[in-house]
């Protein structure tokens, strides 16, 4: 049966195989069920970890890693952390999935914030970091980094998901912390590996899915619809193997922003009086940027063995995306005529991006072997054209303007050894890697925003930044129940060509910035250690460097109305990263489970927060000087509880992340501080629970639960009303599925996200219950 695999460290060998997957749960407010399903699941267990104990004298040890093609990515590397990991199979028999990042919705600790089906601003938050620190994690697509590293926000800086199509991938693991010294210092918060499928045969697919949501807020209501479709080709023949895949969406988004304002205009009525996320009055005026996107992938991966010990793969992929966002106006005159204020806006967004990568690696399992790889990801055409025009008229034209990212992209060239000297213990990898990214964003004035051209100059950031870096880990079996790894990378890093320019009225204020750089060695450590027949503890440690990323260095701030420019010489994160983590495997496979202790602090964090400029406050990035993050995580896997093809899967996890020290931080409330306060977007608690039952090989059917305490957005957590728009609610929600397999070409599902339709802002407000369908036939 398909499960959701719990995350463990991946130095054990006692991993549950390939065609499991992950998850987690617990509602802090235990309900009897759960506590009645937690101590069937462990009296079990006890029972059968009873029953299974022999008298023995053989030493506790830790086997040899032998896998071959589909293990989990920490496993083929030999790589310390903690690892979660969701395979194809188990989500397609458990989760609704309508994009790749979907596959995430239950491993522990993770949440990616999709605000909508078709979402392009789709973060990855971890254990330890939030939805707006999209640097702060690492998400791969066959070794492409997928992570936009332009930025470190929800915005242009959010992962590129939608390189890969759902019926693509063969697997997704998770990596927790800094602790392998192939990552860069972004790995500090996880490391996302996508692994795509290659064809042992021909093989062809069709899925069609469909989804609704109907959704109410504020006093309006409407049904956003979505559809989605995906074909897939592959085949091997003789050294050389291909698949090419193409996927079209078309999907309509309930509203995502809101107007407000401190009155309701003179005259008018509808205005919703409500509070902001500060406690203070105000009137939700209309919703914003009801969104509809239509988006096209293409992708093609082709591989040929010019030897069966010698590999080269060539990926390339093309996304396209149109989409329309309008407003809708909740205000009436008198005669009840819908009536516009000068907040009202339409926008039309044109994008079009490329992926490339190139890659050879020998694979002889011998004393050596070698890999070199090279990626690209850039935007050949990224236009987002706003109306600034008065509403109604600005809906059929009139001024705009038009932001154009085309050319923002990045490039990384990789180089790998591994070592493996004979009649030795250990395994010595080592490798080089050096990346790029370009960061171009001017804005431009137009007389039209629908069909207009370029006008005068209105603001520019742009800028690049450069990362060199060597560095090597010795996995050594000190003893057979002792493992050790030590690693450690060595950067240099570089920001340069950065430059502003903003405009106030007729004048033109233009910034070239200094180049700056930094250097530094991140060291790491694990040991590993069998301490018993289907234990293993796990102590880990390790320092990582986050250096700013372009548009953290080089944004333009809105100050008064006047576009400013903030400090580009901001300091890279000094993070040290430990984790202690427990395993215990259940007998004859039935599951297992883990507790983690962690502690994460950082130097120099780089947080949005209010400061003054001059004679004036404006909110940028700054480096505050001192956070930590500390908590316990426990994960388990329980099959065949109760009866057979009945499975349990969930996780809980606790973080006390804090600021300690803040000298940048200026009170915008009289008596407020940061010091002492809770690190901003990470909650004190999240939890799931995945129970799946499959009676048969035919049907499938599945509960889930995710849960989220609230967060603050400010570092002062002056931000204590969470239910409105641009607050953070805390929130439970469950989805449920039922996948039927009608014969061995054919299968259908129905799902639910959002089952008891939860009503929740994360910032923005989140989707309502939403039903899908999907119809798919494999050849």
């Amino acid at each position: 049966m398909n499960t959701l695999l719990v995350s463990s460290p991946s130095s054990s060998s006692r991993s549950p195989s390939p065609s499991q997957s992950s998850s987690r749960f617990i509602d802090l407010r235990p309900s009897p069920l759960l506590l009645a399903m937690l101590c069937a699941w462990s009296g079990s267990a006890l029972a059968q970890q009873t029953g299974s104990e022999t008298a023995s004298s053989e030493p506790t040890a830790l086997p040899t890693v032998e896998v071959h093609g589909s293990g989990s990515v920490a496993e083929r590397k030999q790589l310390p952390q903690t690892t979660a990991s969701v395979t194809a199979d188990a989500a397609a028999d458990s989760i609704n999935v309508t994009d790749s990042s979907d596959a995430l919705k239950y491993l522990p600790s993770l949440s990616v914030r999709k605000r909508y089906i078709g979402d392009t601003q789709s973060p990855l938050a971890t254990r330890t970091t939030g939805v707006n620190a999209s640097a702060r994690s690492l998400i791969y697509a066959d070794g492409i980094l997928l992570s936009a590293l332009v930025n470190n926000n929800n915005g242009n800086g959010s992962p590129r998901w939608f390189m890969v199509a759902p019926e693509e991938i063969e697997r997704i693991d998770v990596m927790y912390g800094p602790f392998a010294a192939e990552y860069p210092g972004n790995s500090y918060g996880a490391v996302t590996e996508i692994t795509t499928r290659m064809p042992q045969q021909f093989e062809a697919s069709i899925k069609a899915q469909y989804a609704q949501q109907d959704f109410s807020h504020y006093g309006a209501s409407g049904t956003y619809r979505a559809q989605e479709y995906n074909v897939g080709l592959g085949n091997r023949s003789g050294a050389l193997a291909w698949r090419f895949s193409v996927n079209h969406l078309d999907s309509y988004s309930q509203p995502v922003t809101y107007i407000t304002a401190a009155s309701a205009p003179a005259g008018t009525t509808g205005a919703v009086p409500t509070q902001d996320r500060t406690g203070k009055n105000l009137y939700v005026l209309g919703a914003g940027n009801l969104t509809h996107t239509v988006q096209d992938t293409a992708r093609l991966k082709v591989s040929y063995d010019f030897t069966p010990a010698l590999t080269a793969t060539y990926t390339l992929g093309f996304w396209q995306n149109q989409a329309h966002a309008n407003p809708q106006s909740f205000l009436n005159n008198a005669s009840g005529a819908t009536v516009y204020t000068s907040s009202f806006a339409s926008n039309d967004v044109d994008q079009q991006q490329w992926m490339q990568s190139l890659e050879l690696r020998s694979k002889t399992g011998g004393q050596w072997d070698w890999q070199v790889a090279a990626s690209t990801l850039s935007a050949s055409r990224d236009l987002t054209r706003t109306s600034t025009t008065a509403f109604p008229a600005g809906q059929s034209g009139g001024a705009g303007t038009i932001a154009d990212a085309s050319g923002t992209g990045w490039s990384t060239v990789d180089a790998k050894g591994i070592w493996r000297p004979a009649g030795s213990a250990q395994v010595v990898s080592f490798g080089a890697h050096v990346d790029r990214y370009t960061l171009a964003t001017p804005t431009w004035n137009t007389s039209n925003w629908i069909s207009g051209g370029n006008g005068t100059l209105a603001s520019d950031s742009r800028g690049k930044t450069e990362t060199s870096a060597l560095w090597a880990q010795d996995v050594w079996h000190l003893a057979p129940a002792l493992k050790a790894t030590l690693g450690a990378r060595y950067e240099w890093w570089r920001a340069f060509d950065g430059r502003n320019v903003s405009t106030s009225g007729t004048t033109v204020f233009a910034v070239n910035q200094p180049q700056v750089s930094h250097n530094g060695l991140s060291p790491k450590a694990s040991l590993a250690w069998a301490f018993a027949d289907d234990w293993m503890a796990t102590l880990s440690s390790g320092r990582a460097l986050r250096f700013p990323t372009v548009g953290e260095l080089y944004q333009n701030v809105l100050l008064n109305g006047v576009y400013l420019q903030a400090n580009p010489n901001l300091k890279p994160e000094k993070v040290w990263s430990t984790e202690l983590a427990i395993e215990k495997q259940l007998p004859q496979g039935r599951g297992k489970w883990r507790v983690s202790l962690f502690e994460e602090r950082v130097s120099d964090a780089l947080i949005s927060q209010t400061s003054t400029i001059g004679s004036g406050v404006a909110s940028f990035t700054q480096n505050v000087d001192r956070t930590r993050q500390r908590g316990i995580e426990a994960a388990f896997e329980r099959n065949d509880l109760f009866m057979r093809g009945f499975s349990l899967n969930g996780s809980v996890t606790w973080v006390d992340a804090r600021i300690l020290d803040n000298s940048s931080y200026v009170a915008t409330t009289a008596g407020a501080t940061s010091v002492g306060k809770r690190t901003p977007y990470v909650p004190e608690w999240r939890a799931t629970l995945v129970a799946s039952y499959k009676p048969d090989d035919r049907w499938t059917y599945t509960l889930a639960g995710r849960y989220s305490g609230r967060v603050y957005a400010t570092v002062d957590n002056t931000d204590i009303n969470t239910h409105t728009y641009q607050g953070f609610d805390g929130y439970t929600v469950f989805d449920a599925r039922v996948r039927y397999r009608i014969d061995r070409h054919w299968s259908a599902a129905l799902g639910v996200d959002n089952l008891t339709n939860r009503d929740y802002f994360l910032f923005h407000p989140f989707p309502q219950r939403t039903v899908l369908a999907e119809l798919k036939y494999d050849f």
